[in-house]
């Protein structure tokens, strides 16, 4: 089977960005299907485009078995409103002449990534041209995200983007997203059932593990082996409430035995490191290669994931499958009714979003029982185990593909283990 994928975050990258997607293209390859991917140079969480790719601003790649095309874009300094929305379509623009070039190749299926929804219309276009199957994936539902953040404004202007957004969904043979909640977001949205698949972000569940020794990153950044971590490793992003881990870290300095450690870049890394005004118990490092993700999740002994309130039932973060894969206690915060709550009180503490003293308090809890850490550690492995693992997510996902438009049933979405 011929695929094409399209998308912002189809690469290889050191240290993860685009991680899923990738591992995507290349499972798929490995199985024996032609992949071709058309996607952007690495400037993400930067905001800066990684050496090595800023000339020529077009260029043909080959990696694992898959062929690569990368378009250049706008990244602008300041990624606010209306200047992420000029990226976007930037790359949009740049991109559609490699994805109308496709149209000679007669791919089989046009699978496009949203972020960024701006590559919808070309992908709908070049898969009607070429007679493929158009399939449009959510990671994220990016436009009520954008107006309910504040990072897009105006009455008008959202409902012409609505607008947009629906006919758009209503236009792909198959709309997936990757949570329940998000499958029932698009059939309010107006997409058919039928036409609606649950694609859950997956893990490798053999290259992240429970660490039966201590985690080499203890030795490296000298972390005693008394000190109880609390790790957050990811996209240092204004949609994930961060700013509540400095905070946090500030009430529980009188804790000389808990250890605040964040691994990340973004927008937001400034206003985390002014926050956090040099304490001892608070550490910030870049991000770690994918290679050693499973070192860096096994240093924590508690987990925490933060959401901003206005985005939590938006998006299902892809660092969570991690999370329950390196089999330790999570703390989130979000409210009891959104599907991270339903997931993460099975293996930890749900708080309330933005609540700097509930997150110490559930952190202070946990570290003052390890046989509960270890009880919960062990349930977030099971969860990752029995519903996440790799081969099972890709493979039903690639029977999908080659069913096409015979596969007409809505997706059937599992209910969280008992």
């Amino acid at each position: 089977m011929k695929i094409l994928l399209y998308g912002l975050n189809f690469w290889p990258e050191p240290t993860g960005i685009g991680k899923y997607s990738g591992e995507m293209a290349s499972w798929l390859a490995a199985q024996g299907h032609q992949v071709r991917v058309i996607t952007a140079p690495p400037y993400y969480p930067a905001w800066k485009v990684s050496e090595g790719y800023r000339w020529p601003p077009f260029r043909k790649e080959r990696w694992a078995g898959v062929r690569l095309w990368r378009a250049p874009l706008w990244v602008p300094r300041e990624p606010g409103g209306k200047a992420r929305v000029l990226h976007l379509v930037s790359f949009a623009a740049f991109s559609l002449p490699l994805m109308l070039i496709q149209i000679l190749w007669r791919p089989d299926v046009v699978f496009t990534v949203a972020p960024t929804l701006t590559c919808a219309p070309g992908a709908w276009f070049v898969a009607r041209l070429s007679g493929a199957r158009a399939w449009l994936h959510l990671q994220d539902f990016e436009v009520d995200a954008a107006f309910q953040m504040g990072m897009l404004q105006g009455a008008r202007f959202k409902r012409a983007v609505l607008a947009i957004e629906w006919l758009l969904l209503r236009r792909f043979d198959i709309v997936s997203t990757i949570s329940r909640r998000m499958v029932r977001r698009l059939q309010l949205k107006g997409v058919d059932p039928a036409r609606i698949r649950f694609f859950p972000n997956w893990v490798d569940t053999e290259a992240i593990r429970p660490l039966t020794q201590a985690s080499p990153y203890r030795a490296e950044w000298r972390i005693g082996p008394e000190t109880i971590v609390v790790l957050f490793s990811g996209t240092l992003g204004s949609k994930q409430g961060l700013m509540v881990m400095p905070e946090a870290a500030r009430l529980l300095r009188h804790r000389q035995d808990i250890l605040f450690v964040v691994c990340g870049d973004g927008p937001v890394k400034n206003s985390m490191l002014a926050a956090s005004d040099g304490a001892l118990n608070f550490l910030m490092f870049p991000l770690q290669p994918t290679a050693r993700l499973g070192d860096l999740l096994g240093l924590a002994d508690i987990h925490l994931l933060p959401q901003s309130p206005v985005a939590e039932d938006l998006v299902l973060p892809s660092k969570l499958s991690g999370m329950l894969a390196s089999g330790r206690a999570i703390v989130a915060t979000c409210r009891l009714e959104t599907e991270i709550a339903e997931i993460v009180s099975q293996c930890g503490e749900v708080v309330a979003p933005e609540d700097a003293a509930a997150v110490a308090a559930a952190i202070e809890r946990l570290s003052d029982d390890p046989a509960r850490r270890r009880q919960l550690g062990q349930r977030a492995r099971m969860i990752a185990e029995q519903t996440l693992g790799c081969d099972a997510v890709l493979s039903g996902i690639a029977a999908q593909m080659w069913a096409g438009g015979n596969a007409t049933a809505p997706a059937k979405v599992p209910s969280q283990t008992n």
